[in-house]
């Protein structure tokens, strides 16, 4: 089954169109870090300062039951439910009430679980990867989360740092892209889009006119009913060192 390009013979082919590639923008949540340990890591951390602050939310509801109450309020307002941040914070203030505290609670239980969520590590590669690509072109995010990459310390790197929340839409909706390109000042043409999902990020930055890359951590098989992305790249390092083999940009593979 056909993948990308992922060799660096076959990415010296690919990359000897990129001329006109001017951006490289990611996804963030398990394209540059492990998502899961950390979210569970924050509601824990949540869930513990309920308990001293708001004991009768805790007493009567899990942390499971808590994400059913944000699932559920998804479903009954669709044109909030890219936001995760207003779901969180309308079903803290929604306990709130129904246990008997001050909705203004919900707000400071946010501040500790948005604390936590941010206290993350990237993986090894993204802060050299993105090193490399920074010096040869404009770096973007684009999430559906809310990641806050001055908490993270990753800012700097970065021209355009974009989420569903701004937006006001989520991936795969083709606004977030078209907004992407907007604050580049960019063709989609000509910006690479780099994330794991093979659905949220190749296959709707494709449709929207980028250039793709998928970040295959974790060695994962292709969906076989999507046509391949442009690249694919086990992290930021080979995907910084395959796009070094751009010919239009850089000498020759044979020094000539």
């Amino acid at each position: 089954m056909t993948t990308g390009t992922s060799s660096l013979g076959g990415a010296a082919a690919w990359a000897a169109g990129l001329g006109d590639l001017h951006a490289v923008a990611f996804d963030l949540d398990n394209t540059l870090w492990d998502v899961g340990p950390v979210i569970v890591r924050a509601e824990r951390r949540l869930q513990e300062w309920l308990r001293e602050h708001c004991p009768r939310i805790t007493e009567r509801l899990s942390i499971e039951e808590m994400r059913a109450a944000r699932e559920r309020l998804a479903r009954s307002e669709p044109h909030n439910a890219h936001d995760f941040t207003y779901l969180r914070l309308t079903a803290l203030a929604a306990h709130a009430r129904e246990y008997g505290y001050g909705e203004e609670m919900a707000a400071r239980a946010f501040e500790v679980f948005f604390a936590a969520r941010n206290e993350l590590q990237p993986y090894a590669d993204v802060q050299p990867g993105l090193e490399r690509l920074r010096g040869r072109y404009a770096l973007a995010s684009l999430s559906n989360g809310n990641a806050d990459l001055e908490l993270i310390g990753l800012a700097p790197l970065f021209t355009i740092s974009l989420n569903a929340r701004q937006i006001g839409a989520a991936k795969p909706h083709p606004r977030c892209f078209g907004q992407l390109a907007r604050e580049l000042r960019l063709e989609p043409r000509n910006i690479l889009y780099v994330g794991d999902d093979p659905f949220l990020d190749v296959e709707a930055a494709r449709a929207a006119g980028l250039r793709t890359a998928w970040m295959n951590r974790s060695r994962a098989p292709w969906p076989a009913s999507l046509e391949p992305a442009d690249l694919v790249v086990a992290d930021c390092l080979q995907l910084a060192e395959l796009l070094a083999l751009e010919l239009p940009r850089c000498q020759s593979l044979n020094g000539e």
